[in-house]
């Protein structure tokens, strides 16, 4: 692959296997109901909470170095151009780090066993997450002609919206929701609000595989390097 193209690109492979494989793996046990169940879902039982711990994991460490590749070739940009201020594209790395780390956060403490950690941990994931593919793709437009084509940052707009209208509802309809629990019967009280949470939740998940895919060839034009200096002793 040209560039660092490899990066997004085993990110979108690997995100989107953490999700399926984990999917799988709960319904065929019978560990969760077919229709949309909560994404922390399909990874709250063993042996697919390990499963789902291991890849939610090795997804967050991807997810960084595509962030920071992306922030290394915007600075770049700016270096050339001077269409936006450093900050922007800084404070987008930081949103997207944080993003990261409530990943991790879901990753660890699964849903069975501290709720209230882990329902922290995937708000800051998913919140923080729709906002870093928001400035992204405002980056994108003042970056525009390097990097991406027009009709791609509009592409990149489109995804980052569809995302921040589905994250309301995935919040909103989860407070309404009063009990947690893996099977759920359609006649239940609170059955359609949390149909409609999963629903938006998986929306904003492949929202952001989506986003990233965007990147591959964005990602073919530049390449990183990393160099070594060593420090003179006394």
């Amino acid at each position: 692959m040209e560039g660092t193209s490899f990066i997004p690109t085993f990110l979108v492979i690997f995100s989107s296997s953490t999700f399926i494989i984990s999917y799988v793996t709960a319904v065929l046990r019978g560990d969760i109901d077919v229709v949309f169940p909560y994404i922390s879902d399909t990874g709250a039982e063993p042996p697919e909470s390990c499963i789902f711990g291991l890849l939610t994991s090795v997804t967050a460490m991807a997810s960084v170095a595509t962030m920071y590749a992306r922030y290394k070739f915007i600075e770049r940009v700016i270096e050339r151009t001077g269409g936006m201020r450093p900050a922007v594209n800084k404070v987008a790395l930081g949103f997207g780090l944080i993003s990261c780390f409530g990943m991790c956060v879901v990753a660890t403490f699964q849903m069975t066993v501290l709720v209230v950690v882990h329902d922290l941990g995937a708000l800051l994931f998913f919140v923080t997450g729709v906002v870093y593919i928001c400035i992204q793709a405002y980056i994108s437009h003042k970056a525009y002609p390097y990097g991406c084509s027009k009709a791609m940052c509009w592409i990149r707009t489109i995804i980052s919206l569809i995302a921040f209208l589905a994250i309301i509802p995935t919040i909103v309809c989860a407070l309404l929701v009063k009990h947690t629990k893996l099977h759920w019967d359609g006649d239940e009280k609170d059955y359609g609000f949390r149909l409609a949470s999963a629903a938006c939740e998986w929306t904003v998940a492949f929202s952001f595989v989506f986003f990233f895919f965007t990147y591959i060839r964005e990602f073919q034009l530049f390449t990183l390097t990393v160099r070594a200096e060593l420090m003179e002793q006394n």
